[in-house]
């Protein structure tokens, strides 16, 4: 379960500052939470204390970070403006965070969900904050170490950004379907592309957005829903797309952790285009759809369910009309693609989503590799697990850490 983003750090993806030059990219920068896996079982393990400790010492302090459960770490980026600085600073965290676990027997495994064991909570990692999650939710929080990809786009004034959202829901269902990379579940085939995002959106405050009227309205319904208790505090408003509490950011928090930087980094480069166009939209005074939430809530399930097999409503449109989801990612790339040229970031985006008509997402990945070797989910972890900078399979722990 994630901070805030802009709590941990001031100086990490989410912190971009105006540009002089107006033609410049905006900001992006990338979180991304990761399992913590034994690597002789290959089990989910809490030793994210330790872990996390190390990493800090190779990363910096404000790019490595807990979460809510032991079996869990999160990376957090610089503040990003190209492909190839953001995938750069990807490849360093992964590295660096991956040559941690390695010092404490661990594998780094980007993946929605443990593969095989259970990240838990219980137990909770020692933060005044989760044992509040705790005290409030209760077995709410139970199996809440699921991994996801949040991408902060710079957006500088707030009421423009609140307004954009209307223009971003209603494709967070697609994003869902592209992105899903959580088929397995402590040891079992779910049947779903993200068991990720069924779990997390058990919280009260999860799923997707409700249409804002403005920054007013957003402060509003957020003052509200803390009231209520559903939410402990403004960070604690999960919606898959949201402002930041406290930086100039749009956060699209709808997404699985990903298997590969190449592809992290173009699905951040999707996101910072798709943010761009629903500004211009904001700017033209365009009117977002105003698709009905259980309608949007209902789409984002099929996302998770079926990944890119079969259709979805088309909830970016008014008429909702189920769509295959090829013909979504083509109108997808049609609103996107002015803004991916400007940068030179439509060859990594289009052979990204290429990619996934073609073999599907990283839940078909997981499946294929299991199927592969006969079903032995080890293999699907081992196919996952980044590779410490340096160290060849079968390396051997400079030390090692007690379970628990």
């Amino acid at each position: 379960m994630p901070e805030p983003f802009d709590a941990v750090t001031p100086a990490s993806a989410g912190a971009p500052v105006s540009p002089v030059d107006p033609a410049a990219p905006p900001t992006v920068g990338v979180e991304e939470e990761f399992l913590l896996a034994e690597r002789h079982s290959r089990a989910a393990v809490y030793r994210a204390v330790a872990v996390v400790s190390a990493a800090r010492g190779r990363l910096g302090a404000s790019h490595a970070v807990p979460e809510v459960s032991q079996a869990q770490l999160e990376t957090v980026s610089a503040v990003c403006r190209t492909a190839a600085g953001l995938e750069a600073e990807i490849l360093r965290l992964r590295g660096g965070a991956a040559a941690a676990a390695a010092e404490y027997d661990c594998l780094l495994v980007p993946s929605g969900t443990a593969i095989l064991g259970r990240t838990g909570p219980p137990p909770v990692v020692d933060k005044a904050r989760y044992r509040a999650f705790v005290r409030r939710f209760g077995p709410l929080v139970h199996n809440q170490g699921v991994n996801s990809c949040h991408v902060h786009v710079g957006v500088a004034d707030r009421d423009e950004a609140v307004r954009a959202i209307n223009h971003l829901r209603g494709w967070m269902p697609l994003l869902l379907a592209v992105t899903g990379n959580s088929p397995f579940s402590e040891g079992q085939d779910t049947g779903y592309a993200s068991w990720r995002a069924m779990v997390w959106g058990r919280w009260p405050t999860a799923g997707p957005p409700p249409y804002l009227r403005g920054a007013a309205h957003y402060e509003q319904l957020v003052e509200q829903l803390v009231a209520t208790g559903a939410a402990l505090d403004p960070g604690m408003v999960y919606w898959h797309v949201r402002p930041s509490p406290h930086l100039p950011t749009l956060e699209v928090r709808v997404a699985d952790v990903l298997p590969e930087p190449a592809v992290t980094t173009a699905y951040a480069l999707l996101v910072r285009a798709l943010v761009g166009c629903a500004v211009d939209a904001v700017r033209a005074g365009e009117r977002a759809p105003e698709t009905p939430d259980p309608l949007l809530r209902a789409a984002c399930w099929q996302a998770a369910r079926h990944g890119t097999a079969g259709t979805l409503p088309a909830t970016h449109t008014r008429d909702c009309a189920p769509t295959a989801v090829g013909r979504l990612v083509d109108e997808l790339w049609k609103r996107v693609e002015p803004h991916l040229s400007r940068y030179g970031d439509d060859h990594c985006v289009g052979d990204w989503l290429s990619e996934v008509q073609l073999r599907g997402t990283g839940s078909a990945r997981q499946r294929r590799v299991a199927e592969r070797h006969g079903g032995r989910l080890q293999a699907v972890v081992d196919e996952l697990a980044v590779r410490p900078p340096g160290i060849p399979p079968g390396f051997t722990p400079a030390r090692s850490a007690p379970q628990g």
